[in-house]
């Protein structure tokens, strides 16, 4: 399914949002955590993909590879951490922001508290974050989320509460123990009275953008090196952070954006359908454990309304071929470690290119150059192997050997 968005606007990037989420606060959160040592050195990989092009009949596709950004194995990595280190300096505006990660603060943060839901990745960087600054971290976790991302979790001193029902009612626990303890809540979807600290999480995820204006050396206000950007849904966060990077950089010029959901979790399409942030339609229960949410972050949704231009859905089936296609990769590409969540934008993609009436309406054709995110590799290796059929190690082995084959850096 694929549905335009009828709000979509091809403007300069709008000031109300702008005094939001901008480029100036992305290169500030971009700095705090270049010292971090859950980040890596330099910028995240971009492939190009020319066999996958060929078969899918477009001019290009690029895959930004967030599986590289940390140890945590997620672009995760990017959101939480900066989140606290903005909310650190709220509570402390004396303190160095880049010493906060470096610990050099974790006496006056020794009682602080910080608590989140999580499908696993978003919790795994809050609870490694809390620990380097020396603070406390309590993460809530639903009914769905693996022993095996829990573990994860708790390996960085978290202290985990589970709960019976689904990642939104997770949501709502996080944020009664936070007023029951006087708590904080660092998550990254809002809610009523609940706003700051998920603008400061999609803030850290406007880095990823920020990479691919400069590793493909986009000028400001022109078109640049993609016609189409595919996204991962979920709350809507991760999108709205590239999204409004993208089009304050880009302005009219900005490319064709298309957010991505699981089927059973359309709370991003509902919300286009409905003109107001809605609940998802189906059961919330997708392999796609990072994009399984229920409802629409209303923060994101105020970047969502009018910077996409098309809402599309998969099916887990079509993730899991797609991390196989991934994994596989070619005499001319490399291989890629993508989980579940992160294929979400080449699953589409295949799809809308085996339907001559969807590649139409999303404007995809043989000119196309297309841009997608591989948001995580295989944050759950035991779930990433029974999937694909081959350890992510395999995999990583087959890729350094490309790389050195094929002279990649």
């Amino acid at each position: 399914m694929l549905i335009a968005n009828p709000r979509a606007a091809r403007t300069r990037y709008p000031a109300e949002l702008r005094a939001i989420l901008s480029i100036d606060k992305a290169q500030q959160s971009r700095q705090w955590l270049s010292q971090w040592r859950e980040i890596a050195p330099g910028a995240t990989p971009l492939h190009d993909l020319p066999d996958l092009a060929d078969t899918l009949q477009i001019a290009r596709l690029s895959v930004k590879d967030e599986s590289a950004r940390s140890p945590l194995g997620s672009f995760k990595a990017l959101g939480a951490p900066a989140a606290l280190v903005r909310q650190i300096l709220r509570l402390h505006p004396d303190v160095d922001p880049q010493g906060v990660l470096a610990g050099r603060h974790a006496d006056r943060l020794r009682n602080y508290t910080v608590v989140s839901a999580t499908d696993g990745n978003h919790g795994r960087g809050l609870a490694a974050a809390a620990r380097d600054a020396g603070c406390q971290c309590v993460i809530v976790l639903h009914a769905h989320v693996s022993k095996e991302r829990e573990s994860a979790i708790a390996a960085y001193g978290a202290q985990i509460v589970r709960i019976a029902g689904n990642y939104d009612e997770s949501v709502q626990e996080a944020a009664r123990l936070s007023a029951a303890h006087g708590w904080q809540v660092v998550s990254d979807t809002s809610y009523e009275g609940y706003q700051d600290i998920p603008g400061d999480v999609m803030q850290g995820y406007s880095t990823i953008a920020a990479e691919i204006v400069e590793q493909t050396a986009v000028r400001p206000g022109a078109a640049g090196a993609y016609t189409h950007v595919l996204l991962q849904g979920g709350v809507g966060g991760m999108a709205a952070g590239l999204i409004s990077y993208f089009w304050e950089h880009q302005g009219e010029n900005r490319p064709r954006f298309i957010v991505v959901e699981p089927a059973q979790a359309d709370c991003l399409m509902q919300s286009a359908i409905k003109g107001r942030p809605a609940r998802a339609t189906g059961s919330v229960d997708s392999v796609m454990a990072g994009l399984a949410c229920g409802e629409a972050s209303p923060l994101a949704w105020r970047f969502l309304e009018t910077g996409v231009d098309h809402f599309t859905l998969i099916e887990d089936d079509e993730a899991i071929e797609a991390m196989r296609v991934l994994a596989r990769g070619s005499d001319r590409d490399i291989p890629i470690v993508a989980g579940e969540s992160g294929v979400a934008g080449l699953a589409a993609l295949r799809r809308l290119r085996g339907d001559a009436a969807l590649s139409e309406q999303a404007g995809l054709d043989a000119q196309s150059r297309v841009l997608i995110v591989n948001t995580e590799g295989a944050t759950a290796p035991g779930m990433f192997e029974q999937l694909v059929g081959t350890s992510a190690d395999e995999i990583l082995q087959r890729q350094r050997q490309f790389s050195r084959t094929n002279h990649v850096r």
